[in-house]
Protein backbone atom coordinates (compact mmCIF):
# COMPACT_ATOMS: atom_id res chain seq x y z
CA UNK A 1 0.00 0.00 0.00
CA UNK A 2 0.97 3.58 -0.51
CA UNK A 3 -0.56 6.87 0.55
CA UNK A 4 -1.89 9.04 -2.04
CA UNK A 5 -2.45 12.96 -3.16
CA UNK A 6 -5.74 13.70 -4.10
CA UNK A 7 -8.03 16.90 -5.54
CA UNK A 8 -7.55 19.29 -2.59
CA UNK A 9 -4.13 19.60 -3.40
CA UNK A 10 -4.98 20.05 -6.86
CA UNK A 11 -4.70 24.19 -7.56
CA UNK A 12 -2.61 24.74 -4.28
CA UNK A 13 0.03 22.52 -3.87
CA UNK A 14 1.56 22.84 -0.53
CA UNK A 15 5.31 20.99 -0.19
CA UNK A 16 5.35 20.74 3.60
CA UNK A 17 4.54 17.28 3.01
CA UNK A 18 8.01 16.71 0.86
CA UNK A 19 10.32 18.16 3.73
CA UNK A 20 9.47 15.07 6.12
CA UNK A 21 9.21 12.00 3.25
CA UNK A 22 12.16 9.87 3.93
CA UNK A 23 11.96 8.38 0.60
CA UNK A 24 11.82 11.20 -2.07
CA UNK A 25 8.41 9.85 -3.03
CA UNK A 26 6.69 12.44 -4.21
CA UNK A 27 6.94 14.00 -8.00
CA UNK A 28 5.97 17.83 -8.64
CA UNK A 29 3.06 18.37 -11.38
CA UNK A 30 1.89 21.53 -13.12
CA UNK A 31 -0.59 22.06 -10.37
CA UNK A 32 -0.46 19.14 -7.76
CA UNK A 33 1.73 16.65 -6.26
CA UNK A 34 2.03 12.81 -6.58
CA UNK A 35 3.02 9.65 -4.54
CA UNK A 36 5.35 7.13 -6.56
CA UNK A 37 3.57 3.97 -4.80
CA UNK A 38 6.76 2.12 -6.23
CA UNK A 39 8.63 4.11 -3.32
CA UNK A 40 6.62 5.20 -0.88
CA UNK A 41 7.29 2.94 2.16
CA UNK A 42 3.68 3.39 3.62
CA UNK A 43 5.24 5.31 6.80
CA UNK A 44 2.19 8.61 7.22
CA UNK A 45 4.99 10.87 7.83
CA UNK A 46 3.34 13.20 4.93
CA UNK A 47 -0.21 12.97 5.55
CA UNK A 48 -0.68 15.46 8.52
CA UNK A 49 1.80 17.20 7.21
CA UNK A 50 -1.05 18.28 4.51
CA UNK A 51 -2.72 22.04 5.60
CA UNK A 52 -5.40 21.13 3.03
CA UNK A 53 -5.82 17.31 4.03
CA UNK A 54 -5.19 15.70 0.35
CA UNK A 55 -3.26 12.92 1.29
CA UNK A 56 -5.09 9.59 2.42
CA UNK A 57 -3.48 5.65 2.71
CA UNK A 58 -4.68 3.72 -0.35
CA UNK A 59 -7.41 1.52 1.54
CA UNK A 60 -8.85 5.25 2.74
CA UNK A 61 -8.91 7.46 -0.08
CA UNK A 62 -13.05 8.74 -0.77
CA UNK A 63 -15.04 7.35 -2.90
CA UNK A 64 -15.06 10.18 -4.61
CA UNK A 65 -11.38 10.32 -5.41
CA UNK A 66 -10.80 6.76 -6.37
CA UNK A 67 -9.69 8.08 -9.21
CA UNK A 68 -6.26 9.49 -7.98
CA UNK A 69 -4.78 6.26 -7.11
CA UNK A 70 -4.29 5.40 -10.60
CA UNK A 71 -3.18 8.87 -11.74
CA UNK A 72 -0.88 9.35 -8.76
CA UNK A 73 1.00 5.50 -10.19
CA UNK A 74 0.75 7.68 -13.50
CA UNK A 75 2.04 11.21 -12.79
CA UNK A 76 5.00 9.37 -10.94
CA UNK A 77 6.23 7.83 -14.24
CA UNK A 78 6.34 11.42 -15.82
CA UNK A 79 6.54 13.96 -13.06
CA UNK A 80 10.18 14.49 -11.38
CA UNK A 81 10.94 14.81 -8.04
CA UNK A 82 10.28 17.04 -5.37
CA UNK A 83 12.31 17.13 -2.19
CA UNK A 84 12.23 20.60 -0.74
CA UNK A 85 9.09 23.08 0.18
CA UNK A 86 8.46 25.56 -2.29
CA UNK A 87 5.85 28.11 -2.06
CA UNK A 88 2.57 27.10 -2.59
CA UNK A 89 0.52 28.05 -5.54
CA UNK A 90 -2.57 29.82 -3.53
CA UNK A 91 -3.88 29.56 -0.15
CA UNK A 92 -7.01 27.90 -0.95
CA UNK A 93 -7.56 24.05 -1.56
CA UNK A 94 -9.08 22.73 -5.14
Amino acid sequence: MAFVVTSPCDGCKYTDCVTVCPCECFREGETMLYIDPETCIDCGACEPECPVEAIFPEEDVPEKWQHYIELNAAMALEKPPIVVKKAPLSSEGG
